[in-house]
């Protein structure tokens, strides 16, 4: 009988390996990512069919919240949004809240959402979820609109927003909210994108930037341009805050116009620069050491004045390890380093810096077989 407890230890050893196989692998996973823990699996949400789009925002020291993506069986990217809170600096995570929900009803209409954005204005304590919201029976969401709710306790509970929105397209968001001053005055900047070619053949494929001065009302701010005739599609854009005069550059995911599924030749990022605050942006050009697959890649400028970017390796659509470049201040591009690799799927990186180099990062992971069945975190120390 004395040797029962120590029997019943390691059957929950096997067991605990056995049913949380990703928590196993990150033993064995190379890159310079560290303290990766698995935020949340698949496995612990029955109704969802893939786990996507994380993003991450921080209410105190060791205080994190992440939001992230649930999704629809049968839905290609849309289904609920969700939020879990870490108070010990990422190493366990809450029960989900919803933000966002797919089955509320909102008068005769039902929604799906996507790709969540948190954002906590400085000196505020609030924190900002926008995601994109379409009408449930959409086959994807290509055709959404901007919605929106806050925190004000740490990402515990949520309220909804309705938004007064001066642009009134379909829009695709996913990029990372910059804040600038104008005359002392905050503008926020959120990148975006509109595919409405992907159901309409006389539709457009087109990246542009929304503004406002209270993260209530949003207008119009610019397009990005390119070389005529068109023929990339610039997506997913990434945008940083790159002088003090708030100078903004964007790098962007990118595909073939006509076949959005298919690699540039060479398979390149795209960039713009804008010096009014996003209102014209440069015609976009090849970014040449920044590799692009169809694939979102996290851009950003640290406080240390290096450029950051983390992307996927390998051919389109495979979106296996993390590698990233850094630019120093006035510098070239480095050499690719492994963020992480673990011979599983992983994909949609989003980084924060909590001090100047350090970093919190989440992405969306699987397994060799299957994308998009975990949410993972870690933290990265930029060094030059």
């Amino acid at each position: 009988m004395k040797q029962m407890p120590v029997l019943l230890a390691v059957m929950l050893t096997v067991v605990w390996t056995t049913q949380n196989p990703l928590q196993a692998q990150d033993k064995a996973s190379s890159g310079d990512v560290r303290d990766v823990r698995v935020v949340r699996t698949v496995e612990q949400e029955p109704r969802a069919a893939l786990l996507g789009e994380p993003h991450i925002a921080q209410w105190k020291p060791k205080h994190y919240i992440v939001a992230y993506e649930a999704g629809i069986p049968g839905k290609g990217d849309m289904g609920s949004i969700d939020a879990v809170v870490s108070t010990n600096d990422g190493q366990s995570w809450s029960i989900p809240s919803a933000i966002f929900s797919h089955t509320e009803r909102h008068g005769t209409m039902q929604f799906a959402y996507a790709n969540p954005v948190l954002y906590r204005p400085p000196g505020l304590d609030v924190v900002w979820c926008f995601a994109m919201r379409c009408p449930l029976h959409y086959s994807d969401s290509e055709d959404s609109h901007l919605a929106a709710a806050y925190s004000g306790d740490g990402g515990r509970s949520w309220n909804p927003v309705e938004l007064a929105m001066n642009y009134s397209g379909p829009m695709v968001i996913l990029g990372d909210i910059q804040r600038i001053l104008e005359d002392g005055r905050p503008i926020y900047v959120l990148p975006a994108h509109c595919n409405t070619r992907q159901h309409d053949p006389h539709g457009t494929r087109e990246h542009l930037v929304l503004r406002s001065t209270s993260l209530l009302e949003w207008s119009l701010g610019g397009y990005v341009p390119q070389p005529e005739p068109a023929r990339i599609f610039l997506h997913e854009g990434m945008l940083a805050v790159t002088g003090e005069s708030g100078g903004l550059k964007m790098v962007m995911r990118t595909s073939k116009m006509d076949k959005p599924g298919e690699a540039l030749e060479p398979p390149r990022a795209w960039s713009t620069t804008s010096a009014d605050g996003g209102r014209h942006w440069s015609v976009a050009q090849e970014e040449p050491a920044l590799w692009n697959t169809v694939a979102k890649a996290w851009f950003g400028q640290s406080r240390t004045g290096a450029q950051l970017y983390v992307y996927n390796d390998g051919p389109a659509w495979s979106r296996m390890a993390l590698w990233y470049k850094v630019k120093p201040a006035d510098g070239e591009w480095s050499a690719e380093r492994p963020f992480f690799d673990a011979g599983i799927h992983n994909s949609y990186p989003t980084l924060l810096e909590t001090s100047p180099g350090e970093f919190c990062a989440v992405w969306d992971s699987g397994d060799a077989k299957r994308q998009r069945s975990a949410i993972r975190f870690g933290k990265f120390t930029l060094k030059p």
